[in-house]
């Protein structure tokens, strides 16, 4: 095993101090020209917004609270060079785009990639340098962490927000029936929903009442809201809207028996993940035992382990162990989670 106070002072030391120079010297004068680019963009759009704003007030408009609504980026990233690379190279930006929208955070394609890449290196530096993997494992370090944990982190956080997304809906449909038994038009008592309720609800349900005052049908925002949320749940209530409004009827208790519905769906599933949270425990321990005991011997005996990287016989056996482990962890998962 690489001694890593060796590498930093013996040795190879002063190609490593250099190399490390460089790389932080690069990341910090990176970081200052993506902050000088963005506050003179922001300076630029803010004279325009200025310009327009005392034409709309002078011509009678509304003022700046108007003007200032319209205006909608397209940007994905504050530096203008990298946004032509991701609008240029990049595949699947709109795929990319949801799943970052998809979050509840206002993040940039560009802010996302240089977290990956600022990520990639920094693991890939501890495991290069601190535990002295081989190139091929560096490597793979840097893809897992600068690729991959970063879009475990958007589907989680994406996950999470649908998820308090569910929970709230029928509450938000209560909300809406008791507008439409009051008087209100379904439009009205969607925005009702939009300025009551909390996020993530009372944010989608605004964005449908933004839509519908600047233009778009009710379908298109219902629609454009689907795209974003991707559950079955909100599908059933556009499909209840549109029944409706086509085939007419008693548009509550339309709503009403979907609210319903999806309580007793919501119950049915707190019912199963209860009854399945043994066997999901179990398959946790069981998918982390592996990593556990090669942790525990790292520490009691690191040059017994080392052998698996150094060997090339040793790096097949991990591999064709990884791949074991991979795919026992996919058919546990699959056995235990319960589609409702």
């Amino acid at each position: 095993m690489t001694d890593f106070g060796s590498l930093f002072f013996g040795g190879d030391g002063t190609l490593i101090i250099i190399v490390l120079t460089g790389l932080t010297t690069a990341l910090t004068l990176g970081g200052v020209f993506w902050i000088f680019t963005a506050a003179n963009e922001k300076r630029q759009v803010d004279r325009r917004l200025a310009t327009i704003t005392s034409r709309a007030v002078g011509g009678g408009m509304g003022g700046a609270d108007t003007v200032a609504s319209i205006r909608r980026s397209n940007s994905d990233s504050s530096v203008v060079i990298l946004d032509r690379l991701i609008k240029q190279v990049l595949p699947n930006r709109r795929q990319l785009q949801m799943r970052l929208v998809r979050t509840g955070y206002k993040i940039s394609i560009g802010d996302y990639l240089v977290a990956s890449l600022i990520s990639g290196i920094v693991f890939s530096l501890i495991a290069g340098l601190g535990v002295g993997l081989s190139p091929f494992l560096v490597l793979c370090v840097f893809l897992l962490m600068g690729v991959g944990f970063p879009h475990f982190v958007l589907g989680y956080l994406g996950g999470r927000r649908r998820k308090k997304f569910v929970e709230q809906f029928p509450e938000a449909i209560d909300m809406i029936i008791r507008g439409i038994k009051s008087g209100l038009p379904v439009t009205e008592a969607m925005g009702v929903v939009g300025s009551e309720m909390i996020k993530p609800m009372g944010t989608e349900f605004s964005m449908i009442a933004d839509n519908l005052r600047f233009g778009k049908t009710l379908d298109e925002a219902l629609l454009e809201i689907g795209e974003r949320i991707k559950r079955p749940e909100f599908d059933f209530f556009v499909v209840a809207l549109s029944v409706q409004r086509e085939t007419g009827g008693n548009l509550a208790e339309t709503l009403e028996n979907l609210s319903d519905v999806l309580r007793k769906r919501g119950q049915m599933k707190k019912k199963v993940k209860a009854l399945a949270a043994e066997p999901k425990t179990s398959a946790m321990i069981l998918g982390s035992l592996p990593f556990i005991m090669f942790a525990i011997i790292f520490v009691l005996n690191s040059g017994y382990i080392m052998t698996l990287f150094e060997d090339p016989r040793g790096m097949f056996i991990l591999g064709i162990g990884l791949l074991s482990e991979a795919v026992g962890v996919a058919i546990m998962v699959k056995m235990v989670n319960f589609e409702i």
